[in-house]
């Protein structure tokens, strides 16, 4: 897997988007209590995706790791290859009573990635670094899809959206060393250039769900 290159991801993700991206009109209601739920997406280069869902009000835990493949294959070399079926992915793991899965959609779409880039984000290219929602549940489906649709109507980003709405076969962990990753290795030239403008806009974009705003 390529780790090489100076692209500013955020520079591409704003050539993408025409508007900005509005919440979805769809979501899952809330429930009462203390709760966990879990979403898995893919959107590029685990590293900035899972720093992005870590600074979240409401999410518990985050995990870098490969989704789409089979258990034997889910190893970052293997993966890096292209030709494993899986796609870099994170697990959240948050309250839904303080964020909904559609606004984990929302930062998805508008901070985490650019749902308009085919296998590829940013210098990083192949399969493996593809746009998914890997779903759990047929609420978690329904709502993905409509917030596709919707914005695809409006007109939230000026490419066709690509990201594909799958089941979740399984997660698989990755490796150690890339849990965390850009809190452990905060000057590393790809975290500087690809990674860290999106926790910046973040903060911009959505301060009221930023943890120490």
């Amino acid at each position: 897997m390529t780790r090489q290159g100076c692209l500013f991801v955020v520079l591409a993700m704003s050539a993408a988007l025409a508007a900005e991206v509005p919440p979805p009109a769809v979501d899952i209601p809330a429930s009462g209590g203390h709760q966990q739920a879990v979403a898995v997406l893919a959107g590029g280069c685990f590293w900035g995706v899972e720093a992005v869902f870590d600074h979240l009000n409401g999410v518990t835990d985050v995990v870098s790791g490969y989704a789409g493949g089979s258990a034997n294959t889910a190893h970052y070399e293997m993966v890096g290859t292209g030709r494993t079926g899986h796609a870099e992915s994170v697990r959240i793991v948050y309250d839904p009573a303080q964020i909904s899965y559609g606004k984990l959609l929302q930062v998805f779409f508008a901070v985490a990635h650019d749902p308009t880039e085919l296998n590829r984000q940013g210098p990083d290219e192949g399969t493996q670094y593809r746009s998914a929602i890997f779903y759990q549940s047929e609420e978690q489906k329904r709502v993905a899809e409509a917030y596709i649709q919707q914005l695809t109507e409006a007109k939230a980003f000026r490419r066709p959206i690509v990201t594909k709405v799958v089941p979740l076969p399984a997660f698989y962990p990755a490796e150690e060393y890339h849990q965390n990753f850009i809190a452990r290795n905060p000057g590393n030239s790809y975290v500087m250039y690809n990674d860290l403008p999106k926790l910046s806009q973040l903060k911009k974009r959505f301060p009221e769900l930023t943890k120490g705003r």
